[in-house]
């Protein structure tokens, strides 16, 4: 939530201030190109896609899951440390958050958030769901290092709070990131 808010004064002064007034000139060129994997349920089938777009500071994901992907309400969302969806019945390869050392879950716990805290989703009552959520904590190059990362979505909403998971319940959606 600090890193928000000190993001939106430093684009508010940024927005105030010129190049000749002492500020760089802003770039948009990011680390490489968007990538996009498949996102799929625990029966393996394709429901939607992620695109993850590097930018200077993070990554941008865009998620677009279709009718009937998801239950209806809120879902917690994670940055998982490998990129394997292989096991559709629980996305247990999938592995652990991505977190750096000292840090726990939770982007509201006092020692968080690791590192592939994301926020919830909510899906419609027809099951489908369009986000677009921005990360700081990570880049789209570590998150393509030798064994991927995946994005996982779970059954229910993330607290934000509750070690390790955020009470999130199961995964029930993967999407495969590979170098």
């Amino acid at each position: 939530m600090l890193r928000a808010i000190a993001f939106s004064s430093v684009a508010i002064l940024a927005a105030c201030t010129t190049p000749a007034q002492g500020q760089p000139p802003a770039t948009t060129q990011a680390a490489g190109p968007p990538v996009t994997a498949t996102l799929v349920n625990n029966s393996g089938t394709e429901i939607g896609q992620v695109r993850f777009t590097p930018a200077p500071t993070g990554v941008l994901i865009r998620l677009t899951v279709n009718a009937g992907g998801l239950s209806p309400g809120w879902h917690g969302t994670h940055l998982h440390a490998v990129g394997d969806c292989s096991d559709p019945a629980k996305f247990e390869h999938a592995g652990s958050h991505i977190k750096a050392n000292g840090t726990n879950h939770g982007l509201l716990y006092a020692s968080g958030p690791e590192n592939g805290d994301l926020p919830n989703l909510w899906a419609a009552s027809d099951g489908s769901a369009s986000a677009e959520m921005f990360t700081n904590l990570t880049s789209l190059r570590e998150m393509q290092d030798a064994d991927g990362s995946g994005f996982v979505i779970h059954a229910g909403p993330d607290d934000h709070m509750t070690q390790p998971t955020g009470n999130s319940g199961d995964r029930v959606a993967c999407a495969a990131l590979r170098s």
